[in-house]
């Protein structure tokens, strides 16, 4: 364990040490930030923008405010949902496209259920 240590020093030599040795742990810390934290979640982001992008009539979705419905209209940045029915009469949503939160798989295979 002290080998680990001894490799990173806390803080600058007394004697006249390197001033670049002070950073060192910033940088350490920073670069273990990047490839735990910030890189995953760009990487999730993009994966969620292109879902949401892809989103077409007849697909399943679910809205971050929790409501299951199956897109039957597209606009730009609207999408009118379909989310069950009352006597009769079918119960339509409209929903901004960022809001989409989750696209059912099965629905984009086509498998209707």
């Amino acid at each position: 364990m002290n080998f680990l240590f001894g490799l990173i020093p806390l803080q600058a030599q007394p004697d006249g040490g390197s001033p670049f040795g002070a950073f060192v742990p910033i940088i350490l810390i920073t670069g273990i930030f990047y490839l735990l934290l910030i890189r995953p979640q760009q990487k999730k982001q993009k994966k969620l923008e292109a879902m949401i992008k892809a989103v077409d009539k007849g697909d399943n979705v679910v809205t971050t405010g929790g409501l299951h419905g199956k897109v039957i209209g597209v606009t730009d940045d609207v999408l009118t949902l379909d989310i069950g029915g009352v006597k009769g009469e079918r119960i339509k949503v409209k929903v901004a496209r960022g809001r989409i939160e989750q696209v059912d798989a099965a629905s984009k295979k086509g498998d209707e259920s």
